[in-house]
């Protein structure tokens, strides 16, 4: 179960991270971008992924 926990972490690392640069309009062509939304949401999200990361390194099994 540790290495789906931390696919899935990684995994919203990179979500949160392109909502991120398309909040703040480093990422362009989208409807997202420049929206102060996703310029808030991306690093939470990005947030929990440490989080969960962080969880499942600690976890004994």
């Amino acid at each position: 179960m540790r290495p789906l926990s931390t696919a899935l972490g990684a995994v919203m690392i990179v979500v949160g991270a392109i909502w991120t640069f398309q909040g703040l309009g480093y990422l362009e062509g989208s409807p997202m971008t420049d929206q102060t939304l996703w310029a808030i949401l991306g690093p939470i999200l990005a947030g929990f992924g440490v989080g969960v990361i962080v969880v499942a390194a600690r976890r004994r099994e």
